[in-house]
């Protein structure tokens, strides 16, 4: 099954893409990457895990994780309502007493 894995690479220079694509080019299961070196983001399509693709690359030597574009947009909306609840729940015990 083909799938996409985004890796966000600590990539400084053209020789940090070299040793990058080097790495991904003898990895089994690879169709094809994308490498952003301004933006030091790896985009890897194939046949691949994406714990192994991120491994593969961390040999370079270079700092690797995963991309996490979508989770810190997600993860503030979940929150906001429940610092309201705390302030209402003390009110409430105010009225009764």
């Amino acid at each position: 099954m083909s799938q996409t894995v985004v890796l966000k690479v600590g990539m400084s220079c053209e020789g940090c893409v070299g040793a990058v694509k080097r790495v991904l080019g003898k990895m089994e299961g690879v169709e094809n990457f994308d490498i952003n070196l301004k933006e030091q983001k790896v985009t890897v399509k194939g046949n691949v895990q994406p714990e192994a693709v991120l491994q593969t690359v961390s040999k370079t030597g270079k700092k690797t994780a995963f991309w996490e574009e979508e989770t810190p947009a997600a993860a503030p909306l979940p929150a906001e309502p429940s610092p309201a609840e705390p302030e209402s729940k003390p009110t409430e015990a105010v009225a009764a007493s």
